[in-house]
């Protein structure tokens, strides 16, 4: 397909694989197919009244001199299903999307890839599990993908950048803004870091209710596997992990307390058998047949440098306790706790999770 007729058919945004398909059948080409746009064609590729009219809107104003210089002021590239380049896990699925806007390094894609998502309303158990799950992955050369929104997914790329690796934001709109503006600074850092954002939109498409669930199968169609790290009924994060599932690929879930709403998608999943429940990202790693190494399977041990150190690193455990419960567990005075607390946490084998709250890393 021409560079022209691609970003005309882009902007119109109208093309699934199956308009894509029929087009083809139909005229041979897209190229063709372009010249005989009109009312009677879009009706007849199941288009709503008001989409006809928008398209034959936007293909008028169209010009693709002026779109491709303004991708090229934004450092932007458009992929389509037909470039070599086109990422192979996702042309697999169903329903891939026709064509992708990229910003970043697309050789990123050719390395094993796992979707990370969750809740927008992330509690600091989600974000404890986050910490928990991305550093291992990262130490096995996997890139994370998630989808920049508030919550679990912009932890999960927060996380991947402070381990040193590589993250896929996919967003669930076009690329001219980043939704929501706080994440902005994030998405450029992305970018600067050797990641990638991605997203089947135009550039002028803002977020909506539809283009969120289109998101959602990108990110599960890139990766070899789903991980829920903290969900709720009915959170956006199920639907990724059911188009996993459809896609045949593996879908795992973390679990929580019984009482917390933030868990119960997650829990319905396991008990559903819709997902695995795992409780480290060394697991997950293993049932995608992805190798860890020795020296990162053994990054999770420490220790104790001294006595005291190890006394208190068997009273900590993976839930939040004070110095007074940790004094009382391991017969220490406060200072000694505190102490051997501090250079703990300064190996990184202790965290404090605020509120003067302890929990073994």
């Amino acid at each position: 397909m021409d560079r022209p007729t691609a970003l005309t058919w882009s902007w119109l945004n109208i093309l699934s694989k199956k308009r894509y398909d029929a087009l083809l059948q139909l005229y041979g080409s897209l190229e063709g197919a372009l010249s005989h746009v009109d009312q009677p064609l879009l009706r007849a590729l199941s288009c709503r009244e008001e989409t006809v009219l928008t398209v034959l809107n936007r293909l008028e104003e169209f010009q693709p001199e002026a779109y491709e210089q303004e991708l090229a002021k934004r450092d932007i590239g458009v992929l389509c299903i037909e470039d070599a380049l086109y990422p192979r896990l996702l042309r697999e699925i169903a329903d891939p999307p026709v064509f992708l806007y990229y910003r970043g390094d697309l050789e990123i894609l050719e390395q094993p890839c796992v979707a990370l998502v969750g809740t927008r309303g992330m509690s600091s158990y989600g974000k404890r599990v986050t910490e928990l799950f991305v550093p291992p992955m990262v130490s096995a050369g996997v890139v994370t993908v998630s989808g920049l929104a508030l919550g679990i997914d912009a932890q999960v790329a927060r996380e991947t950048l402070t381990a040193g690796g590589k993250t896929v934001a996919v967003l669930g709109h076009g690329m001219g803004s980043i939704y929501p503006r706080s994440n902005a600074v994030l998405a450029e850092e992305i970018v600067a870091k050797g990641g990638l954002l991605l997203s089947e939109f135009p550039l002028d498409v803002p977020p909506d209710k539809f283009t969120f669930p289109a998101r959602n199968r990108i990110i599960a169609g890139l990766s070899k596997g789903t991980v829920v790290l903290e969900a709720g009924e009915g959170s956006g994060a199920l639907i990724t992990a059911d188009l996993a599932l459809e896609y045949g690929r593996e879908v795992f879930a973390v679990p929580g307390q019984i009482f917390d709403e933030h868990a119960a998608g997650c829990h319905a999943c396991i008990a559903q058998g819709r997902a695995k429940l795992v409780s480290s990202g060394i697991e997950v790693l293993g049932d995608i047949g992805v190798v860890v190494s020795e020296k990162s399977a053994q990054q999770a041990l420490y220790f104790p440098k001294s006595p005291t150190e190890g006394v208190v690193l068997r009273a900590l455990t993976g839930m939040p306790q004070s110095v007074s419960e940790l004094r009382e567990r391991s017969g220490l005075e406060a200072a000694s706790v505190n102490a051997a607390l501090t250079m703990m946490e300064l190996a990184g084998a202790a965290k404090n999770t605020g509120n003067g709250l302890w929990v073994r890393v």
